[in-house]
């Protein structure tokens, strides 16, 4: 485990860790807590009472964040014909079919996203070993196989982002920057705990919501009352 520094031991002295926040004072505490000498990613992690074996239970989705995240995001766009002009009027970074698949093959990563028409996943399929383990392999769920290019890329830029829950339980979400107004930062919280409670399995049982930590890149993570978060 890496050795902290001094700055980090003295600033998680802040947070009581066996407390859980309300909303406002969270994000403050994370703000206040941030180490870092940039403009840090904020994130929050949910933890649910979900167990990702079971297909109901595996959840996995995008949601557009109406103030995005603070970075700008790379889409590389797969299709073919028309649906190329389609991408490229509506903003995709790079365009085009079986040249990028190359291209990647030959260790390109200058994106972040891949935005793929259906009669491109087999294709893609033959890089699935490469693309999978970095998360970058489109998905329906996450509205990056589809035939309206256009919708997909203009959201990717506004500030969509993907959430999927991991082996324990955890769906970690980038939420924005600590330059983001605590309301903005808040109004995201609460987006996400919506969609989070409006997707909950039938098949769950017992307490759903375990518990919600937000955290800055370097800071420690500081829990969220759940009763505090008003769904929208």
């Amino acid at each position: 485990m890496a050795k902290r520094s001094r700055k980090y031991t003295e600033l998680a002295k802040l947070v009581d860790r066996n407390k859980r926040y309300p909303l406002e004072e969270a994000i403050e505490l994370a703000k206040k807590t941030n180490v870092a000498n940039f403009d840090a990613t904020v994130e929050v992690t949910f933890r649910l009472n979900l167990d990702p074996r079971q297909a109901e239970q595996n959840l996995r989705g995008a949601i557009v964040l109406p103030h995005g995240t603070g970075k700008t995001q790379r889409v590389l766009v797969l299709t073919k014909g028309n649906k190329q002009k389609e991408a490229e009027a509506a903003g995709a970074d790079y365009v085009g079919d079986v040249d990028y698949i190359e291209r990647i093959k030959g260790g390109w990563f200058d994106f972040d996203v891949i935005v793929a028409t259906p009669d491109m996943m087999g294709e893609l399929g033959k890089i699935g070993k490469i693309l999978g383990p970095k998360g970058l392999m489109p998905n329906a769920k996450t509205g990056t196989v589809t035939m309206e290019i256009e919708k997909a890329v203009k959201e990717i830029k506004a500030g969509k982002v993907t959430y999927r829950v991991d082996k324990t339980g955890n769906i970690p979400t980038v939420i924005g920057k600590v330059s983001f107004t605590n309301e903005q930062l808040a109004e995201h919280v609460r987006l996400l705990y919506s969609n989070f409670l409006r997707i909950k399995p039938s098949t769950v049982k017992g307490v759903y919501v375990k518990n919600i930590a937000i955290s800055t890149t370097m800071g420690p993570g500081i829990k969220i009352a759940p009763e505090s978060i008003i769904a929208q």
